[in-house]
């Protein structure tokens, strides 16, 4: 979690965990009416150079340390079946702008207050009632969301990485000037590499060799003029759906029993 500490000449110096919202969309300033003096993820140290600041600038001084303010810690209820905000629907986002950072823990497991989490919450949130100042959302839904979201993230990160494999691959010529049948002699160097790295439990040499069979992977499949994204994908669509049990260390298929 980084914290900024944001000056408002001539009005004040604060503190934002996400001053672009704080400062112009509940403030009402332009992006060239203020200024970020300092970053970190030390809540301690932030906290104190808030003070310090102001003191430097000729501000107010805050009386509580930021770390010690009550918005900062947003007195959420979860039941069985809801997690519900003590703030009316308008001003929900703001809180949990005020609260990101913070673990919800449910019956359905625990999250973190993010962004997109935020959004999420804001979309999908209604009003109690039995009191119109609080409002709530499902965990079984919001559970739902993570767990896709979650997914989603990580399948961008992989994807992300054989993109990155792929631009390394075509600036050394490797699609332009190699073929499949050197990549698949190259695999098997390095299938024999990691057989050694095995036999010997060195460990760095493991994850180093299955790195490599990776990337030779993703350019063999170039080459063919695939994706190794969707061989993947096609192979887990096919395993995802087989039967079997463990002999001698081997997951054998039922209908090969």
């Amino acid at each position: 979690m980084t914290y900024c500490i944001y000056h408002i000449p001539g009005k004040k110096i604060g503190v934002s965990k996400d001053p672009k919202y704080r400062v112009e969309k509940r403030q009402g300033y332009n992006e060239d009416e203020y200024e970020i003096l300092e970053m970190s993820d030390d809540i301690e140290y932030i906290s104190k150079r808030e003070i310090e600041l102001q003191v430097k600038y000729g501000y107010k001084v805050d009386e509580t340390l930021f770390k010690n303010l009550n918005c900062n810690k947003m007195k959420i209820n979860v039941t069985d079946q809801t997690t519900t905000f003590p703030v009316p629907l308008n001003k929900l986002k703001g809180r949990l702008m005020d609260n990101i950072g913070m673990k919800i823990t449910n019956c359905c497991g625990t999250c973190e207050i993010t962004p997109e989490l935020i959004a999420w919450i804001v979309k999908n949130a209604n009003t109690s009632q039995f009191n119109e100042d609080r409002c709530y959302v499902y965990n079984k839904a919001m559970a739902k969301f993570m767990n896709t979201f979650n997914f989603n993230v990580e399948k961008e990160k992989s994807k992300n990485i054989f993109n990155n494999i792929r631009s390394w691959a075509m600036v050394r010529g490797i699609y332009d000037k190699g073929d499949s049948r050197t990549q698949y002699v190259k695999l098997m160097e390095e299938a024999g590499e990691l057989a050694r790295a095995l036999l010997k439990n060195d460990k760095p040499e493991v994850i180093d060799s299955i790195g490599d069979m990776v990337v030779v992977l993703t350019n063999l499949a170039k080459l063919e003029k695939l994706d190794i994204e969707d061989c993947i994908d096609n192979a887990y669509e096919t395993i995802s759906k087989r039967t079997g049990k463990m002999i001698h260390g081997t997951f054998v298929k039922t209908e090969s029993l």
